[in-house]
C-alpha cells in the first residue's frame, strides 16, 4: 500500500513538472509574439507605449516574411532604437538561431553599443530559447551563438565584407545635420547601401529594417522612398511614419490619432495628454522651424527660408535689464571684396550667461577700413579680444588688425599705453547655413539678446536665404561672436586657427607668441 501511494505521489510530481514545463514553453512562445512583447516580458524597466506596439507588430511581420523592407521614422528619444536595434536582433536570433544579423549605425561606437547590448540579452535570457554564445566568441563587434547565428556591429560604409547577412538593421545612418547636408557623405552612404550592404543579403531569408530621424530630403530614408517607393504606392518599403504631432498631410496615422494629437513618449504616461502636448509644444518652441519639421515631424524641407522671425528679434531687444559684462569682445567677418559687407559686431558675455550684442558697425569696407572699425570699436567698448574669421584673408586678417591698431595709436586716436586686445583668428569648418542655425537656436532659447535696435543686422537674420548671392557678413560676425563667448554652442562650426609669431613693436602692440591654438596677440589692461 505504501509503495502504491509513493508511486502515485511520484506520478503526480512528474505530471506537475510536465505541466509547469508546458506552461513555461507556452509563455516563452508567447513572449516571441513580437520583439516589443519580448522586451516588456523580460525587462521590467521597459515601458509599453502605443507607438512601440505598432513598431513591434511591424517587426514581427518582417520576422514572418510578410515584409522584407521596413522603414521607421520617429522623432529622437522615443524608444525606437532600443526596440529595433537591440531587442529585435535578439528576438530574431531566438526565432532563427542560425541567422546572421548586421547592426549598423553612423559610427562604430554606437553600433558597438548595440551589439554589446544584444550580446548581454543572449547571456542573460538566451538559455530559455537554447541560445548560447559560442566558446571563444569574444569580439564584441562580431560574435556567434552555438547554433551558427551571430551579430556583427559596424558603422555604415564598412565592415561587412565576408559576412553573410539575413537581417540588416540600419540605425540612424546620419550622424547629424552636417553629415546629412553633405552631398559627398550622402552619396557615400547611398553607394555603400546599394553595393556593399545589399550584396551581403542571403537568398534564403533576408530583410532590411531602417530606423532614423529625418534630416534632409535626400537622406537615407528619402532616397529609399524615392527610388523604391512605398508599399501602398506599389513600391517595396513599408513605412511607419510617426510624427510628434499628427497631421493630415502624412495620410492615415499609424496610431489612429486625430490631427494635432501628440505622439506618446516612453517616460510620460499615455493617458497624460496634457504633459505629452506640453512636451512636444516645448520642443517646437525651442526648435528652429527647419528642425521641427525634419527631426520631429519627419518632413524635411529644402534649406530655405528665414533663420529667425522678425517677431522673435523684436522680443530679443532689451535695453533695461541690469547685467554685468564678464568678457567683452569684437567679432569680424572680413569682406571678400566687391559689394560684400564686412561684419563688425561688438558684444559681451553677461553674468546671466547670455551673449549681449551691443554694436554693429558693419559696412561694405576694404581691409584697412574694417580693421580700423574693429579696432576703434574694441577700444571704445574696452574689449579684451577680437575674433576674426580667417578663411578668406588668413594671416593678412591678423596683420590688418595689427597695422590698424598701430596707426590709430600713431595718429593719437588710441592712447599709446593701451595694449591691443588679444586676436583670436577662427576658421569656419561648415557652410554659412550650418554655422548660423545653432546660433538661431541660441536666440530661440533666449541665450542671445540685443542691447538696442540693430535694423540692418536684424533684417539680415530675418531675410537671408542660402540661395542669396550676397555673403551675410552681419550674420557671420554675430555667429563667430556667440561661438567665441559661449564655447559650448560650438559643435565644430569653427576652430581656432594657428597664429604666426607676432613681431615686436614700439607702437604699443604687445609681443607675440609662437603659433598654436592657444596663441593670442596682446591683451587689454585689467582683462
Amino acid at each position: 500500500m505504501t509503495t502504491a501511494v509513493g508511486e502515485l505521489e511520484h506520478q503526480d510530481d512528474a505530471e506537475v513538472y510536465r505541466q509547469l514545463e508546458a506552461a513555461r514553453r507556452s509563455m516563452s512562445q508567447d513572449l516571441l509574439r513580437d520583439p516589443v512583447t519580448l522586451a516588456r516580458g523580460l525587462d521590467r524597466r521597459f515601458r509599453m507605449r502605443p507607438h512601440l506596439k505598432v513598431i513591434g507588430e511591424a517587426l514581427a511581420e518582417v520576422g514572418r516574411g510578410e515584409q522584407d523592407r521596413l522603414l521607421i521614422l520617429t522623432p529622437p528619444q522615443v524608444g525606437k532604437s532600443t526596440s529595433v536595434a537591440e531587442w529585435f536582433p535578439f528576438w530574431w536570433l531566438c526565432t532563427y538561431s542560425m541567422d546572421k544579423v548586421a547592426v549598423t549605425s553612423y559610427g562604430d561606437d554606437l553600433a558597438l553599443r548595440r551589439g554589446k547590448r544584444i550580446r548581454s540579452y543572449v547571456e542573460e535570457y538566451g538559455d530559455e530559447w537554447e541560445l548560447r554564445l559560442r566558446a571563444g566568441s569574444g569580439a564584441m563587434q562580431d560574435w556567434e551563438v552555438t547554433s551558427g547565428g551571430g551579430v556583427r556591429s559596424v558603422s555604415v560604409g564598412k565592415g561587412l565584407t565576408g559576412f553573410d547577412v539575413n537581417l540588416m538593421i540600419i540605425d540612424d545612418p546620419h550622424k547629424d545635420r552636417a553629415d546629412a547636408e553633405s552631398e559627398a557623405a550622402r552619396r557615400a552612404l547611398h553607394d555603400w547601401y546599394s553595393s556593399a550592404a545589399l550584396s551581403r543579403l542571403q537568398p534564403d531569408r533576408n530583410a532590411v529594417v531602417a530606423i532614423q530621424t529625418r534630416w534632409h530630403p535626400d537622406d537615407f530614408a528619402g532616397r529609399r522612398i524615392q527610388e523604391e517607393g512605398r508599399i501602398e504606392d506599389g513600391g517595396r518599403w513599408k513605412v511607419i511614419h510617426l510624427p510628434a504631432v499628427a497631421h493630415p498631410k502624412f495620410g492615415p496615422d499609424p496610431l489612429g490619432r486625430e490631427p494635432g494629437e501628440p505622439l506618446p513618449h516612453p517616460k510620460i504616461p499615455t493617458q497624460d495628454t496634457v504633459r505629452l502636448r506640453a512636451w512636444w509644444d516645448n520642443k517646437k518652441a525651442t526648435s528652429i522651424v527647419r528642425d521641427w519639421h525634419a527631426l520631429y515631424q519627419g518632413d524635411p524641407q529644402p534649406a530655405e527660408g528665414a533663420l529667425v522671425s522678425e517677431d522673435l528679434l523684436r522680443l530679443l531687444r532689451d535695453t533695461t535689464t541690469a547685467v554685468e559684462p564678464q568678457k567683452i569682445a569684437v567679432s569680424v567677418d572680413p569682406s571678400g571684396g566687391g559689394r560684400d559687407v564686412a561684419g563688425v559686431i561688438g558684444g559681451f558675455l553677461g553674468d546671466d550667461g547670455r551673449v549681449w550684442i551691443t554694436d554693429d558697425v558693419s559696412a561694405a569696407m576694404s581691409s584697412a577700413e574694417w580693421s580700423t572699425a574693429a579696432c576703434l570699436l574694441a577700444h571704445r567698448t574696452n574689449a579684451s579680444i577680437i575674433y576674426v574669421e580667417w578663411n578668406f584673408g588668413r594671416d593678412m586678417c591678423v596683420l590688418a588688425i595689427q597695422t590698424s591698431w598701430e596707426k590709430l595709436q600713431n595718429d593719437g586716436e588710441i592712447p599709446n599705453d593701451t595694449l591691443m586686445p588679444a586676436i583670436s583668428p577662427v576658421r569656419a569648418k561648415q557652410g554659412k547655413l550650418l554655422r548660423a542655425e545653432p546660433i538661431a537656436q541660441q536666440m530661440v532659447q533666449d541665450k542671445v539678446r540685443l542691447r538696442g535696435v540693430f535694423t540692418d543686422m536684424e533684417r539680415e537674420w530675418a531675410t537671408w536665404q542660402p540661395t542669396d548671392p550676397d555673403s551675410p557678413g552681419r550674420i557671420d560676425a554675430s555667429c563667430v561672436l556667440v561661438y567665441g563667448l559661449i564655447p559650448e554652442a560650438n559643435q565644430g562650426a569653427i576652430v581656432h586657427a594657428p597664429l604666426p609669431t607676432a613681431p615686436q613693436s614700439s607702437g604699443g602692440r604687445s609681443g607675440g607668441q609662437p603659433g598654436g591654438a592657444a596663441s593670442v596677440y596682446g591683451r587689454k589692461v585689467g582683462k
